[in-house]
């Protein structure tokens, strides 16, 4: 039998499996005579090609294995809603896991296995077989903050976030609006609902809570979450704060690369960037404004554009699933008049690496955590446009406590025009508000490196959590 197994499973697709393999590749640097086995599980909606990703990373990472979990056994009527099915999905994979723990557990002592949020109804089977049972929460303490804090809420008014409009006051972070609060957790009656309070509801109870942070990046949130604040109730478990974890890059030849060679011809800190993720698909009318804004500002600029939703009632979406041209996107004549002042690529670049560039003084973000952790590594301020889940919270943390990131004026139904963008834009490039976030994010880009160094918080949370695992080997 091997000496230790680490078990990780991710939520269904490749969004929250890159920052897993991450944490896999962080416990065998720190000790590589624990194994590491990642569940995989099929999902039934479009996140990005796994099976290209797990290939590379078992080349480049063979002590990292995989193990395919088969398709899940859904009912026939089950939603077909993206949150539905990603809380859906392993709960109904449950006694496949079961007998797969029990397989492995022939093999090596299984020391932890460790859950997304998602993948919450594993909590059960894991801890039926006395399993030390620990949750990996890819965003940061602030959004733990909230997410623990939920079921609190939860006990203390029987009305729906959507029904209300008041502020709500969470231990560790600025009040939050009603409106603020993520779409899925709108309407307390909702399958999705439930399953992020009982998910709540087991986090306070697991063996420990991995966060992607670190303590210099979110201070009043670690204390709050340190000091039990947020589970007012009953005991915290240990809370680790162990990032920035992030994908180390895309490996990309700057000389091949058209983005990277582009930002190597333009002034330092000159280019504004704009990219709004994997799932940030804007309507052709905000496209246009975004491109107004853009020219309007006068700021050099590289913008990732995706097509617009095909449920947008716009020619440029009438060719089916065919990809969407930019002169069918964006105003006439646009890119000819912005010239070399701007470079506008279709769907993918490679953000890191762009990030990291002397050329780029500025991030347009749609506030995703990996984001936020990519442009404090890099020391990037930013200019805050959420979009979906968590987001709109982020940006309270981003603007209001860390202070790393100025707003942008957003309508009712989150419509940003065109001089919206053009203010913001100019604010951070231009402005003395601007000046203040860009000092603020250097000194966060600083504490980043030191939480990873020998004697740095990250790492001495790390090895704190593995010494948990290995002592008793």
């Amino acid at each position: 039998m091997e000496s230790g197994m680490v078990v990780l499973y991710p939520s269904p697709g490749i969004g929250h499996l890159v920052s897993m393999v991450e944490l896999g590749k962080l416990v065998h640097t720190h000790h590589p005579s624990l194994s590491v086995t990642i569940f995989i599980t099929p999902a039934p909606f479009e996140t990005g090609s796994t099976d290209k990703y797990i290939k590379t990373v078992s080349v480049t990472n063979p002590s990292i294995k995989f193990h395919q979990l088969p398709n899940a056994d859904l009912p026939s009527d089950f939603s077909s809603e993206f949150i539905d099915l990603a809380f859906g999905i392993p709960e109904f994979n449950n006694p496949i896991v079961h007998d797969t723990l029990v397989t492995l557990s022939e093999k090596a002592t299984i020391k932890a296995v460790v859950l997304d949020f998602f993948s919450n109804a594993a909590f059960q089977i894991s801890t039926r077989l006395k399993i030390p049972t620990y949750f990996f929460y890819t965003s940061g303490a602030s959004g733990l903050c909230a997410f623990l804090h939920l079921a609190t809420i939860h006990k203390t008014t029987s009305d729906s976030f959507k029904d209300v409009n008041i502020f709500f006051d969470i231990p560790g972070v600025p009040p939050v609006h009603s409106s603020h609060m993520p779409m899925v957790w709108s309407d307390r009656e909702t399958y999705s609902y439930k399953k992020f309070i009982d998910t709540a509801n087991n986090m306070a109870k697991s063996s420990g809570i991995m966060a992607n942070t670190f303590v210099g990046l979110e201070e009043r949130a670690v204390d709050a979450l340190r000091e039990g604040k947020c589970i007012p109730n009953g005991p915290t478990p240990p809370i680790y704060f162990i990032g920035p974890l992030i994908a180390g890059g895309n490996h990309v030849d700057p000389s091949e690369n058209e983005c990277l060679k582009w930002l190597n011809s333009q002034p330092s800190k000159s280019v504004v960037f704009l990219c709004f993720g994997s799932q940030g698909v804007l309507k052709k009318e905000q496209l246009k404004e975004i491109a107004i804004g853009l020219e309007k500002s006068e700021q050099r600029f590289l913008w990732v554009v995706r097509d617009p939703p095909r449920d947008d009632k716009t020619e440029s979406n009438s060719g089916g699933g065919e990809e969407v041209g930019l002169d069918a996107i964006l105003p006439g004549g646009f890119l000819g008049r912005i010239g070399d002042k701007g470079m506008v690529v279709k769907n993918w670049a490679p953000q890191p690496a762009i990030l990291s560039h002397e050329s780029v003084g500025g991030f347009v973000s749609h506030c995703g955590w990996n984001s936020v952790l990519e442009t404090v590594v890099a020391g990037v301020p930013l200019v805050a446009w959420p979009l979906y889940a968590e987001q709109k919270m982020n940006r309270v943390y981003l603007v209001e406590e860390i202070k790393v990131a100025l707003a942008v004026d957003m309508s009712s139904d989150d419509f940003v025009t065109a001089e919206s963008l053009e203010k913001s834009v100019r604010e951070l490039m231009l402005g003395e508000k601007g000046a203040a976030v860009r000092e603020r994010i250097l000194e966060m880009r600083e504490r980043a490196k030191a939480a990873v160094e020998n004697g740095g918080s990250s790492k001495v949370e790390f090895s704190k959590l593995i010494r948990s695992w290995t002592d008793v080997l």
